[in-house]
């Protein structure tokens, strides 16, 4: 089988007639966080989020009975930014990398690479730093990196802690004082557990942490009940107590993190825009051999809420 080739024209026309799926696939691309938030599309720069909350009741049949709603109004900015790539990349290598996963044999040769194939080859990759900054990003305009692009969870729960909006106070904040360690592990997803507002634990919620905290639970879980009938698997995905409503999710992107985080899925918003003319994705040739992947895009994260009834920080002990 002759080496495949494609011409500048035909990537350029792949960018084109799949932009939208190509502009798609650094989102789907979240794999390990996407299944445990809610995605907001059709966000360009900011929209007005949050909680809108009252004090009327039922109250036995009086006509003389009248209350005044005190109506809240919690809104929070889900800002997206718009970010850029530019992507020089060689396009032999990029088919042999398809090639390499058996395109060629077999069946596989009626699914031999297309120009859109190795596009969405680039596009995917996008996804990773997209997925280890979702947390830790610090928002900076002069920056050239994912990490720089947006302000992550945790970045959002410092300026709100230094705000005073997360705090102890205010029952949406729970601080450690001790390392987690396989001895405490168990102990500490206890005390969270019992730290959560009645409303937020009556919800399925996620425990949003690192791989060692679950390591370090399950370990600490086998020491302490090791013995108990109904343990009968090593792996737990809930916390014990809990009805099976808090879940255990345990992020790579978590590992370094300050905070653990409770909350419900709708509560975790990645905010995105799909939908303008101004995301794109084009290809031009950078010089011969090279083309260049060119793409523009909104991306942010928030917290639709932080009241204690949809949010629970947990601040991890240095």
């Amino acid at each position: 089988m002759g080496k495949l080739k494609f011409s500048l024209e035909q990537y350029q026309e792949a960018a084109v007639t799949y932009r939208s799926d190509l502009l798609m696939l650094p989102i789907v691309g979240l794999t390990e966080i996407l299944p445990f938030v809610t995605s907001r599309p059709g966000v360009r720069y900011s929209e007005r989020v949050g909680d809108i909350t009252g004090e009327a009741q039922f109250a036995p049949y009086d006509p003389a009975n009248v209350t005044e709603f005190d109506l809240s109004l919690n809104f929070r900015e889900l800002r997206t930014y718009f970010g850029s790539v530019v992507a020089n990349f060689e396009p032999n290598s990029a088919i042999g990398t398809l090639l390499g996963q058996g395109a060629t044999k077999g069946d596989g040769q009626m699914s031999v690479p297309t120009a859109l194939h190795v596009l969405a080859l680039i596009a995917k990759s996008l996804s990773h730093k997209l997925n280890m900054a979702i947390w830790s990003a610090v928002r900076n305009p002069k920056g050239n990196t994912t990490q720089d692009l947006f302000d992550g969870y945790d970045t959002i729960t410092e300026k709100e802690i230094a705000d005073g909006n997360i705090s102890a106070a205010n029952r949406n904040l729970l601080q450690l004082d001790a390392p987690v360690t396989p001895a405490n592990a168990v102990s500490v997803a206890k005390k969270i557990l019992r730290a959560m507002d009645p409303e937020l634990r009556g919800q399925q919620c996620y425990l949003y942490c690192t791989q060692d905290f679950l390591d370090d639970y399950n370990e600490g879980y086998q020491m302490l009940h090791g013995a108990l009938p109904y343990n009968t698997e090593y792996g737990k995905t809930t916390v014990e107590g809990s009805d099976g409503r808090l879940v255990f999710c345990p992020l790579q992107s978590k590992a370094g993190s300050k905070f653990f985080h409770v909350s419900t899925k709708a509560n975790m918003l990645i905010g995105y825009d799909q939908m303008g003319d101004e995301e794109n994705v084009m290809v031009k040739e950078y010089k011969p051999f090279i083309l260049s992947y060119i793409a523009t895009m909104f991306f942010g994260v928030q917290f639709e809420s932080i009241d204690p009834r949809r949010l629970l920080v947990v601040g991890l002990a240095a």
